[in-house]
């Protein structure tokens, strides 16, 4: 039985990663706002009530499809590295590392990314979709248990940047379960850019004047000035010069419909390419979360990962080749060259038969998290975001409660690497929001946190719902496991080859016979975080809108 029980609609849904943020949402629908409307308001609302996971001066991917259209529109929603990085500094300098602090700063693009949605889809003002997460930051909401663990966790992480701990150690501790949590100067930030908006003109206006308090105005002058002092990398003309890029995403065919899928500059070529592979089977008699279920998933993700490390970076500066990966062709000769159905590959198939990299696992917690939103109006507008950035690995800007994206940390030191440093190149982000379009045409957002383990909690619940034909609600609690047999998105980029991760229960059950194929079984706890916390809203018969959200985290999904 689902620990919750499914929000159904005829009108609208939100599905988000915190129950604020889909109430925040949901208000603006409720005050006729779209669902792109919605959708940023929840997003913005992320980066308040989860900031130890979202900056708002992070990354936001996005993608966006209005009913009827032939393609979606994703907005990238990452940041570059600043052009004055040699891109040799961090083998030269910090040992093939790329440190924690202010040198793994790149462009924040998270306020670019929601202006743009808004500009291109939305229909209300700025300071309106800011006002409910204005609100949250000044007067503050109840600690909430996942966030007050996270930040005890990384308590000495915080304690390192006197800013960070004057907001997220409040009174020299971190804050308790149920303690009012209040971002004073976070609220003042958005304050300024909805004052800002707000003497404009016309709405479209309104967003250009937001937009230039942040990348032209005070705002930018904040971050740059703190840089210059404390040996950052960040100028006046990375901001001034910055754009989020607009584009029709990748798709693949997927049950009768069209899977669409963030760009090269994320991992959601690699959604793709395990789905085109896990099609390619017969799965006829095979039980869900029995040992050949998660053999195929586990080594399907393997092999879409060895080619997610060797061929995919930022498109700009990589020569992706996205036809061929994406192509079903391509997706059966890799299983045929690859996978074995009695035996885990024990390592990292890679697609070139070049010798794999030795292995390393320093030991060290990777820093790298983020939260959800997946919102659809009554008029059928789909929004899809992955919003995210971390807290606790580089410090705050004083008096503005913001960490510039961290997102550097996604990045190899190595320029040679497909996702390797260098003036201006995105780093290859982990969120990738997508859209599942169903054969008749209407939406199904979707999406999670997790790091590398986004793609394989989308494609467990893929399988959920369309192979093994479980209600919404029930494909995202199903018990969940990963695989770990690749080189880890953020630094230190660790590897452990034939590791898997199960839920303690599934582990249980499956574990021995996994290990019988090769696999190296470890026990995550029970209904765990780590497992992400997929949301959806999944259309239904009728026009009825079914909002799933997951327990693993403080998600919620509302509808009306």
């Amino acid at each position: 039985m689902p620990q919750r029980t499914e929000a159904l609609s005829f009108g609208h849904m939100v599905s988000a990663g915190h129950e604020l943020a889909a109430l925040a949402a949901h208000e603006i629908l409720e005050a006729g706002g779209n669902a792109v409307d919605a959708g940023v308001a929840g997003g913005l609302a992320l980066g308040v009530v989860q900031s130890d996971l979202v900056n708002v001066a992070g990354v936001a991917p996005i993608m966006i499809r209005t009913p009827g259209a032939e393609a979606p529109l994703s907005i990238d929603g990452v940041g570059v590295w600043p052009r004055g990085i040699d891109a040799n500094l961090f083998m030269r300098d910090h040992g093939g590392r790329i440190p924690e602090g202010i040198l793994r700063t790149v462009v924040p693009a998270a306020p670019a990314a929601w202006i743009k949605a808004l500009e291109v889809a939305g229909t209300m003002r700025f300071e309106d979709v800011a006002a409910p997460a204005i609100r949250l930051a000044r007067e503050g909401f109840p600690m909430h248990p996942l966030k007050a663990a996270l930040i005890a966790e990384h308590a000495a992480d915080y304690a390192r940047y006197p800013a960070n701990a004057a907001i997220y150690l409040p009174n020299g501790r971190a804050p308790l379960v149920g303690e009012r949590f209040v971002q004073a100067d976070l609220a003042r930030v958005l304050q300024h850019m909805a004052d800002e908006a707000r003497g404009g003109g016309d709405r479209l206006d309104g967003l250009a004047r937001a937009r230039a308090a942040f990348y032209r105005g005070d705002l930018m002058r904040a971050i740059v000035r703190f840089h210059e002092a404390e040996g950052g990398l960040l100028r006046e003309v990375d901001f001034e010069a910055f754009e989020v890029e607009v584009e029709r995403p990748p798709q693949v065919a997927y049950q009768g419909g069209r899977l669409w899928v963030s760009g090269a500059w994320s991992q959601g070529l690699s959604l793709a390419q395990v789905m085109n592979m896990l099609g390619a089977f017969d799965w006829q008699g095979v039980a869900p979360n029995g040992p050949e279920h998660l053999h195929r998933v586990i080594e399907c993700v393997k092999i879409a990962f060895a080619d997610r490390e060797v061929l995919v970076g930022d498109p700009r500066f990589v020569d992706v080749p996205v036809r061929r990966l994406l192509d079903p062709v391509y997706a059966r000769e890799r299983l045929r060259a690859a996978f074995d159905p009695h035996r885990a590959h024990p390592d990292m198939p890679r697609p070139d038969q070049r010798p794999v990299p030795a292995a390393r696992a320093t030991g060290e917690k990777p820093m790298g998290d983020t939260s959800y939103i997946a919102v659809v109006d009554a008029r059928g507008t789909a929004f899809s975001a992955t919003p995210s950035d971390v807290s606790y690995s580089s410090p705050v800007v004083p008096g503005t409660g913001l960490v510039p994206s961290a997102r550097g940390s996604a990045s190899w030191a190595d320029p040679r690497h497909p996702s390797g440093v260098a003036p201006g190149k995105r780093p290859r982000l982990t969120p990738n929001p997508a859209i599942w379009q169903t054969p008749d045409g209407r939406s199904m957002p979707f999406g999670t946190p997790g790091g590398d383990v986004q793609v394989q909690a989308m494609a467990q619940v893929l399988l959920n719902l369309h192979v093994f034909g479980l209600r919404p609600q029930d494909a995202v609690e199903a018990l969940r496991g990963a695989s770990y047999s690749f080189p880890g998105t953020f630094e230190p980029h660790d590897r452990h080859p034939a590791r898997v991760s199960l839920e303690a229960a599934l582990a249980a059950r499956v574990g021995p016979a996994l290990e019988a194929k090769g696999h190296e079984v470890r026990a995550w706890p029970e209904r765990t975080y780590l497992a992400g916390a997929v949301c959806a809203v999944v259309p239904g018969d009728d026009g009825l809108l079914i909002g799933a959200a997951d327990p693993r985290r403080p998600t919620l999904a509302v509808g009306r």
